[in-house]
């Protein structure tokens, strides 16, 4: 069970940093799939079975929910309103953001009563990469990704400590609140220019 978790914080390492980079928004989405799939497995080693699959379908219903909205509206050629938009840069800040959390995890680790080493560095890494992610972009796609990703890291934290069934509820019913308000935002924004002529 050990190798497994550390196999699924290289899953959320690779693609909380392949959302930051990637350009392509069913890439992106695919990424934040696999995530939500990494979680359920760092969940495993400290929750029920059904408290990791709640939220492993919750957050899959979120992925659904922003893409089939996104797939409905038109493309925009035009740039990404990210700074600053080098791959390399956001390769380094998640760099810095991976060496924090090495330095950082042990403590936590201990803080929270050896909750183990995979999971509290999983869920660090997805909380920072995810606060990354917020600083660096202000289209709403990508907003509600990167919310959503903070949002997965303290998820694995919280339920490290608390195992209830209505918070374990209240939780999922956040994840599926930002993906259904993205949802809106993206299709508001699109249609504000029509009504405004």
């Amino acid at each position: 069970m050990v190798l497994l978790s550390w196999i699924a914080v290289a899953i959320t390492l690779i693609s909380s940093t392949s959302i930051l980079i990637a350009r392509n928004w069913r890439i992106s989405l695919a990424w934040l799939a696999a995530q939500y799939l990494a979680m359920f497995i760092l969940l495993l080693s400290h929750a029920p079975l059904g408290t990791a699959l709640v939220k492993l379908i919750a957050g899959w219903v979120s992925c659904a929910v922003i893409g089939m909205t996104r797939s409905s509206l038109p493309n925009n050629p035009a740039g990404q309103g990210i700074w600053p938009r080098a791959r390399l840069f956001r390769l380094f800040a998640a760099g810095a953001v991976g060496v924090i959390v090495v330095g950082v995890a042990p403590s936590v680790n201990h803080i929270m009563a050896d909750v183990g080493a995979a999971v509290v560095s999983g869920a660090l890494l997805l909380a920072g990469i995810g606060l990354l992610h917020l600083g660096m972009t202000s289209r709403i796609l990508r907003v509600a990704q990167g919310l959503l990703t903070t949002l997965a890291g303290f998820e694995i934290l919280y339920a490290a400590v608390e195992g209830s069934a209505l918070i374990t509820a209240a939780l999922a019913a956040i994840t599926l609140g930002v993906a259904l308000v993205g949802a809106y935002l993206m299709i508001a924004s699109r249609s504000i220019p029509a009504e405004a002529s």
